[in-house]
């Protein structure tokens, strides 16, 4: 259903460059990336920051970045305003909600970046985005699974999805097949899949009519996407 399927560059370019930093996203669209794919959490004066554990450490401990402030974090990681303020918003931006906190300040970064309608936040559990629903506006919302997780069935899922207003449905690529896709299309759900990060695992999900995948290797992400557009 998008053509061509968006190019997310995982935690930037990681794959070449440390994840999740100002360097590895730079590098990422550099390289061709569409969209850009990271892990958001909120400090505790309420700053929306990009990083994947969510953990940092100080001295000999390790403390969540939920009982820190925004100036008390390791210069690495940088704040979702300093994504946009390095790179603007001329991409397409995947991000795993991983506190439920960050939600409200996560779209106001967007918004003010102009940034919301290529925002796609991603969460395990529906509830919580159908929570989101009414505060996303023009973003989308994603629901990250597998195919495990589905215990009424995918065709279940996807209706629920398209009742919810859940835009996508986010799985590993080992569980898609293409009549996966098609069965989720037909509820104009989108499909993306996520850790390709081999020439033919890139090249199957296209194949299968996926609409993201998501890779560390850009390089190989985008030799994949021209080919399959010939």
């Amino acid at each position: 259903m998008l053509d061509p399927p968006i190019a997310f560059a995982h935690r930037g370019a990681s794959g070449h460059a440390p994840p999740n930093t100002l360097d590895a996203f730079r590098l990422g669209l550099r390289l061709g990336a569409t969209g850009l794919e990271s892990d958001v959490w909120l400090t505790a004066d309420g700053i929306p920051v990009l990083d994947h554990d969510g953990y940092v450490r100080h001295g000999l401990r390790r403390r969540p970045i939920a009982s820190m402030a925004r100036a008390d974090l390791p210069p690495h990681i940088p704040s979702l305003g300093d994504l946009y303020a390095e790179c603007g918003s001329d991409y397409e931006l995947s991000l795993d909600l991983k506190d439920a906190a960050a939600a409200a300040a996560t779209f106001g970064t967007a918004r003010a970046a102009g940034g919301t309608d290529r925002l796609w936040l991603c969460h395990p559990d529906r509830a919580v985005l159908v929570g989101l629903r009414r505060e996303a506006g023009d973003a989308h919302l994603v629901h990250s699974t597998r195919l495990r997780r589905m215990p009424q069935g995918p065709e279940r899922l996807a209706a629920q999805l398209a009742n919810d207003g859940i835009e996508v449905v986010n799985l590993h690529r080992s569980d898609w097949t293409g009549g996966l896709t098609t069965l989720f299309h037909r509820f104009d759900r989108l499909a993306f899949g996520w850790d390709a990060q081999h020439e033919r695992m890139l090249l199957d999900l296209l194949d299968m009519g996926i609409d993201a995948v998501y890779s560390n290797y850009v390089d190989r992400m985008m030799e994949a996407v021209r080919a399959r557009a010939k």
